[in-house]
C-alpha cells in the first residue's frame, strides 16, 4: 500500500487494504492495529476536511478542547502530524507482517511499573539506529519538532520517513497514543467499542496510559485558560447527544459530514500546504 506524500502535505487515508494473498494472512495482533490506524486516519482526513467549517459552528469547543486550543492553523498541525504519524505506523507493522511477525503482548514489569518496548527486537533496533544516516542530528531535530510546551505549525512537522524511523523504535502502543493526542482523540469522542479497542492496544504494546490521559486534562486546562480570554468561543458541551450533534458520529463509527457540498474558503496561515493530494 502505497501513500502520496509530500515534504509539507497530510498524507490522504489508506485506500481500503487489497485481500491477503491466500496463505499469507496478516498476522492476528497487527490486523488489530491497523483497523485502529484506519479508522484513526478516516478520521483525521475528515476533520481536516471540515474544520473550517467546524470552527465556525456552535460547538467547536467540545472538539478543540482536546487540542487545548481553539486556533485552527496549530489544530491542523496537529491533525497532519498525527496523520503522517499513523502512515508511518502503518508502513512498519505491513513490513513487520510480511516477515511472518506479529505483535507480542507486552509482559508487565514486576511492580507493575510498565513494561518493555518492543516495536523490534533489540539487534534490529540497534541496527535500525547504526544505518539512518545523521542519527544524532535527526534525532535532536525531531525533539525540537516535537517540543510539547511549543504551539505546533505546519513548517516544524517530521516527515513520515522520520516518524517511520521512530516507529521502529518506539512501542507500538506509545505511538498510538501520540496519534490520538495529535488527533485529539478522547474516549468521550469514541464509540465505546472503539475505545475498547485502544484502550487494549495501550495496555497490551506498552502504551502510557496514565501520561496519555494526563496530557488530555493538561489540555482541557489549557483550553480553560483560552476561554478566559475568548469566552465567545463557549465552553464545551457535555454528554454523548452534545458530542453526537456537533461532532455528527463517534469516532469507529460511519463518517457524517454535515458540511458536504459546502465551498471552502481556505484555512488560515500555512493550512493550503496541508491539501490532499488526488
Amino acid at each position: 500500500m502505497q501513500h502520496d506524500v509530500t515534504a509539507r502535505s497530510c498524507p490522504a487515508s489508506p485506500p481500503d487494504p487489497q485481500p491477503d494473498r491466500p496463505g499469507k494472512p496478516v498476522p492476528a495482533n497487527i490486523a488489530q492495529i491497523l483497523h485502529i490506524l484506519r479508522v484513526l486516519l478516516r478520521y483525521g482526513d475528515h476533520l481536516v476536511a471540515t474544520l473550517e467549517h467546524r470552527a465556525a459552528a456552535r460547538g467547536f469547543s467540545t472538539i478543540a478542547q482536546w487540542f487545548g486550543t481553539a486556533n485552527v492553523a496549530v489544530i491542523l498541525a496537529h491533525l497532519c502530524r498525527g496523520i503522517r504519524r499513523a502512515v508511518a505506523l502503518e508502513r512498519v507493522l505491513l513490513a513487520r507482517a510480511a516477515r511472518g511477525r506479529d505483535l507480542e503482548v507486552a509482559q508487565p514489569r514486576p511492580g507493575g511499573a510498565g513494561s518493555q518496548p518492543q516495536p523490534e527486537d533489540q539487534a534490529g533496533t540497534a541496527q535500525a539506529a547504526a544505518s539512518e544516516p545523521d542519527a544524532p542530528r535527526t534525532a535532536k531535530l525531531r525533539s525540537l519538532r516535537t517540543n510539547p510546551h511549543e504551539p505546533l505549525d505546519l513548517s516544524h512537522i517530521p516527515t513520515v520517513e522520520e516518524l517511520e524511523a521512530e516507529a521502529r523504535r518506539r512501542p507500538v502502543g506509545r505511538v498510538i497514543a501520540d496519534i490520538c493526542r495529535d488527533l485529539g482523540v478522547a474516549p468521550g469522542l469514541c464509540a465505546g467499542g472503539f475505545w475498547n479497542d485502544i484502550f487494549h492496544a495501550l495496555i497490551s504494546y506498552s502504551g502510557n496510559l496514565a501520561g496519555f490521559c494526563g496530557e488530555m486534562r493538561r489540555r482541557e486546562v489549557l483550553f480553560e485558560k483560552e476561554l478566559d480570554k475568548r469566552p465567545a468561543l463557549g465552553w464545551p458541551e457535555q454528554g454523548r447527544e452534545a458530542v453526537r450533534r456537533v461532532l455528527g458520529f463517534f469516532i469507529g463509527e460511519e463518517l457524517v459530514d454535515p458540511y458536504a457540498g459546502m465551498a471552502m474558503a481556505g484555512l488560515p496561515g500555512a493550512a493550503a500546504a496541508a491539501s490532499r493530494p488526488p
